[in-house]
């Protein structure tokens, strides 16, 4: 009776071993259950680049629609230069949406495009300035993006106002290795605080639809890896594999001057 309580002893430890120092797919972040339902992306051409609270925001304005900037500039004088460059300022889009500017106090600008808020700042500087010519520039937009390696991740810089998810990924090193192409998760932050999950299917040519998807700030991109059962649990059993080796050779070694 004894003998045969052995085994499953050795079973039970072995089995307790494992899934104490179990690390198979903790990798992976962001599950989702299978009946989980994502938020419906309706619009998947190009949008604008949308202001967002925390945006910073490069401000430069000019009279007359811009003249005295273009004659400066097409004069190369450099006093004329440094001139242009001092007309160049920086603001912060509070988290109510608000920016204070000179002149206008507090304007709402949040979730509006670029040309729209330059749009409105011109109807408002109206007021003080001759044909009002404003530029507008966000310097500190970045997306997250997890290319689809457990806990690899790179956070990319939108240099442009229309970067697209394809674009973004393309920056941060295409898909890795285990990433899964029919799980491209975006989760996305709007002006009234909520955020959305949606989720994409990259791996035909129906998908490039989504791909031309305009990356907002703060967006991350999460691409599901592809669970690798196999090597992680060899990875797991191989410590215990070489203590139960290393106890077998023992008792072999002992057992041998035990026979002499």
């Amino acid at each position: 009776m004894e003998r045969k309580l052995r085994p499953r002893w050795g079973l039970a430890l072995i089995g307790a071993a494992i899934l104490s120092g179990c690390t198979i797919n903790r990798d992976i972040m962001f599950k989702t259950p299978t009946n989980y339902e994502f938020s419906s992306y309706q619009d998947t051409g190009r949008r604008a680049l949308i202001l967002q609270p925390n945006d910073v925001l490069q401000f430069r304005l000019f009279a007359n629609n811009g003249f005295k900037m273009i004659d400066l500039v097409s004069d190369g004088g450099s006093r004329e230069s440094n001139l242009v460059n001092r007309n160049i300022f920086i603001y912060y889009v509070e988290g109510d949406g608000l920016v204070k500017l000179p002149l206008l106090g507090r304007v709402h600008l949040a979730g509006l495009t670029l040309r729209e808020g330059e749009h409105m700042l011109e109807e408002q500087f109206a007021k003080y300035y001759n044909d009002p010519y404003v530029q507008l520039m966000v310097t500190n937009r970045r997306v997250v993006v997890f290319p689809g390696d457990g806990g690899t991740a790179r956070v990319v810089g939108l240099e442009n106002n229309n970067t697209t998810l394809l674009e973004v990924l393309a920056q941060a090193g295409g898909l890795a290795k285990r990433g899964d192409a029919r799980k491209v998760k975006l989760f996305r932050h709007h002006p009234d605080g909520t955020r959305t999950i949606h989720e994409f299917d990259l791996s035909d040519i129906s998908g490039l639809k989504h791909a031309d998807i305009v990356m907002q700030g703060d967006d991350v991109i999460y691409v599901q890896p592809n669970p690798e059962l196999a090597r992680e649990v060899l990875s797991d059993l191989q410590p215990l594999i070489a203590l139960l080796t290393s106890i077998v050779l023992v008792i072999g070694v002992v057992r041998g001057f035990q026979t002499k």
